[in-house]
């Protein structure tokens, strides 16, 4: 099946044993059947409930080659659930879908993680392409084949590795989306600059806020220096087994993500996730300046640069127990020990494992006086 592509797309090639392509641009919904391929009869997509009229190109496009099965989810990390899952395969279920049939996905990080991890364990592994409608989905979520669902004692403890055969990531998509969930998903785009290309800082420290828009060219360019930084590093270390040469490999895409989930969770996910990870990046730089020396125009910069787009950099919402509780679940800590990713210098990150009690401390105290 080939279907032409849309004028002024960028191809971002991602390597490895299951290659595929990240593709960026506009209107991209008649790519989709290109993707799936000829083998394919049945497409489940699965998409977050309220963008049910964002959903219908891409519906209308598939239908013209597949029978589509429409699974509307519940919004934001609702849908993240054994619960969501189960309803899913029992749907797949009840509609024959065999190991040759596919998923696709529209909707932002939680739908992405979500139906993929259902493409994931379906049969044990079915085609799945993303069609991300956030920033965050765009540059985090929908690339690099980690795929989960919450349980009560933490935020993404179940999952799969499962490589998708593409991704698009539809600007378009983007212009409906409030703008205070444009602004949280530029939180792990800032991130991005810090652990491996310190233009992405540059962009942001030399544009006005106000003009990372949908349309502009700098947002585009944000979003697409944030998913090669992303997979540059997941073509080295898909598994997260670990990089060389001190690198932290796949783990680094995880700074600030501790203290991030830590209050993702004791907000119940009131605080959006690019929200969170702000505030976390602020938190670890702060504790790597107690621990190891981080130097301070560094650590402000974090704060500065988070900032400067509208994102949090202090948090006063739980108690230090309550976080330090639960840390103590994040997939990083090795038996009782804490491991942060961390800074040794601008785009040199390292891991620090079991940081003092009293360094904790000083670095919530810290967070708590920006909140």
């Amino acid at each position: 099946m080939t279907i032409g592509a849309p004028h002024d797309v960028s191809t971002l090639h991602v390597g490895g044993a299951n290659p595929y392509d990240v593709v960026v641009g506009r209107d991209l919904s008649s790519m989709v059947p290109g993707v799936l391929g000829d083998s394919v009869q049945r497409v489940a997509l699965l998409y977050a409930g309220e963008l049910g009229a964002l959903a219908q190109p891409v519906a209308d496009a598939l239908s013209e080659h597949y029978d589509v099965l429409a699974l509307g989810l519940p919004d934001g990390e609702q849908a993240k659930t054994a619960s969501v899952a189960n309803d899913c395969w029992e749907a797949l279920g009840a509609a024959g879908f065999t190991r040759s049939d596919a998923v696709v996905t529209l909707g932002g990080g939680a739908t992405t993680d979500l139906g993929g991890f259902v493409a994931a364990s379906w049969l044990r592994g079915v085609r799945v392409v993303h069609v991300p409608t956030t920033v965050l989905a765009m540059v985090d979520a929908a690339v690099g084949g980690k795929t989960g669902i919450n349980t009560g004692a933490g935020k993404n403890l179940v999952g799969a590795f499962h490589e998708p055969a593409g991704v698009l990531c539809d600007l378009a998509l983007l212009e409906t989306l409030p703008r205070d969930e444009l602004v949280a998903g530029l939180g792990e785009v800032v991130k991005c600059g810090f652990i491996a290309d310190p233009e992405i800082l540059a962009i942001v420290e030399s544009t006005e806020p106000e003009a990372l828009t949908p349309r502009s060219p700098e947002l585009r360019e944000l979003v697409e220096r944030a998913i090669r930084v992303k997979i540059d590093v997941v073509v080295d270390d898909l598994k997260e087994t670990g990089g060389q040469d001190g690198h932290p490999g796949r783990e680094v895409l995880n700074y600030g993500h501790t203290m991030a989930h830590a209050i993702e969770r004791a907000t119940d996910y009131r605080v959006r996730h690019g929200e969170a990870v702000a505030i976390g990046c602020v938190f670890v730089a702060e504790l790597t300046r107690l621990a190891q020396g981080l130097e301070d125009a560094l650590v402000e910069r974090h704060a500065s640069a988070f900032s400067r787009v509208g994102l949090p950099v202090g948090f006063a919402g739980a108690t230090f127990d309550e976080l330090r509780e639960a840390m103590a679940v994040d997939k990083k800590t090795r038996g009782s020990q804490l491991r942060f990713l961390v800074l040794e210098e601008l785009a040199v990150p390292r891991v620090l494992a079991g940081p003092s009690e009293e360094h904790l401390k000083a670095a919530y105290e810290a967070m708590v006086a920006r909140a």
